[in-house]
């Protein structure tokens, strides 16, 4: 039998670093055998005994934590301080979800006649699929709560970004995860992927990435009612009112729309400015687009690495032909690597680049007149995955942040994602939350017991 095998390129410099064996149908199913097997045994395991498992897995990736950074700076060309911070998150989300087992409570709902419980039960085996825009953080996301909620785990990581979801494999091996309670298994997206959807023994998928392969993937779980948690595409709006700190709003922006090089469903990739402050919000935003430091992602100093493929690259050099109505843009390193540099358009508002999800460094900057115009422009997308909102003036905080239709919006910042607060879309940006206290529920069934104290 001929093995298929992925190269592992470094975006960076073009070099293969690893070749990645991928597995076909008959190992998926395989790989899916051993969760169902394990499963009965890891939901058996009494809460006080997962917790002390899932906190030791913790601990394996907190000692491996420089490691897991450096393979994926080689790997994914994310900057060596970001990659620090995605291992630091996994391990803090496994220290989070940790806690879960023993503190996952049912009800006591008072009834006549008798007395009702409920209880949360796990689901059994989940199948992850991860995108290779955040192998980390994304993955953790999607094993910690299932894990924690007694469900067993086959996670399958992005061909291009296999190397930290299969050492994390080794860690939750070596930390004493049983064995087929967490396993990643290698392949293509139609072949690993499309089996969670149709093995009836997978009971969940948690799936991120575009909105067009989620709507596929949605589509086929519906044939068996099978849960899905969906992460999907987005196109955020930054809404720069005119009594913000102007200097602090365009300080912020190329972190909110150029981190990652763009790479991010996040990405504050609108930049909408109220119309009297528009000009100044340019004038202010140009030195600190120029200053990014954009070159060797290994480097402590680098703000933003390369694309992670030749593909992606010309996916987003798609979207700034000649032409295109560039404002300014910064340097980029030439030669090997899949390199573009942060650019800012001020399009028209039905501009491909104001209204499609580009994936990479260039942000539109486009102006409103007042707060309804703002909301307008903010909502019209099919998307709502993140946002920010700049003002002085809480009352209007408030009233945009309830109006902007969008899962996660942050005011006089660009935070998205804490692992201990719900993350997820609105409209086609997706579907459930990940994270926060919440996400157990999204990997559980809850069922209802009625004790009858009738007398016979």
């Amino acid at each position: 039998m001929t093995t298929t095998v992925f190269d592992v390129i470094n975006p960076a410099t073009e070099e293969i670093i690893q070749t990645v064996p991928l597995a076909g149908l008959a190992e998926v199913d395989a790989a899916i055998a051993r969760a169902a097997a394990a499963y009965e045994s890891w939901r058996a395991i009494a809460p006080a005994d997962r917790s002390l498992l899932l906190r030791r897995f913790a601990a394996a990736v907190d000692a491996d934590l420089e490691n897991l950074a450096q393979l994926e700076v080689r790997n994914a060309g994310h900057t060596i301080v970001n990659a620090r911070w995605e291992a630091g998150n996994v391990r803090d989300v496994l220290n989070y979800y940790s806690a879960a087992p023993e503190r996952h409570f049912g009800k006591q709902i008072p009834v006549a006649g008798g007395v009702n419980v409920t209880f949360h039960e796990p689901l059994g085996v989940v199948g992850v699929i991860v995108p290779w825009n955040f192998p980390m953080p994304i993955a953790g996301w999607g094993f910690a709560p299932a894990l924690a909620a007694g469900n067993t785990v086959v996670l399958k990581p992005a061909e291009v970004t296999p190397l930290t979801a299969l050492r994390l494999g080794e860690l939750a091996l070596e930390a004493g995860i049983p064995d087929g309670v967490f396993q990643v298994i290698p392949g293509k997206g139609s072949i690993v992927g499309q089996r969670f959807v149709t093995h009836p023994a997978v009971r969940k998928v948690v799936f991120t990435g575009s909105t067009g392969v989620g709507k596929q993937i949605m589509a086929g779980c519906a044939e068996q009612v099978k849960r899905v948690t969906l992460e999907l595409g987005g196109k955020s709006a930054n809404i720069v009112f005119d009594d913000a700190d102007l200097e602090l709003a365009a300080a912020a922006a190329p972190g909110g729309a150029f981190d990652n090089a763009g790479q991010d469903c996040c990405a504050r990739s609108r930049i909408l400015v109220q119309r009297s402050a528009y000009d100044r919000f340019l004038e202010l935003l140009e030195p600190a687009v120029l200053g990014l430091g954009v070159g060797d992602p290994a480097d402590s100093t680098t703000a933003m690495g390369p694309l992670i493929s030749a593909q992606q690259l010309k996916t987003v050099s798609s979207f700034v032909p000649d032409g295109a109505p560039v404002a300014f843009r910064g340097k980029a390193p030439e030669g090997p690597g899949f390199w573009f540099p942060p650019t800012v358009l001020t399009p028209d508002l039905d501009a491909p680049s104001f209204r499609e999800e580009i994936f990479g460094p260039v942000v539109a900057v486009v102006p409103f007149d007042d707060e309804a115009d703002a909301i307008r422009i903010a909502n019209d997308t099919h998307y709502g995955l993140s946002g920010s909102i700049w003002t002085s003036k809480v009352d209007r905080a408030l009233r945009v942040a309830r109006a902007v239709e969008s899962g996660n919006l942050s005011v006089n910042s660009h935070s998205s994602v804490r692992y201990s607060t719900p993350f997820g879309g609105f409209k086609q940006s997706g579907l459930g939350r990940e994270l926060g206290p919440d996400a157990l529920d999204a990997f559980t069934e809850t069922k209802n017991v009625f004790i009858s104290t009738n007398p016979a």
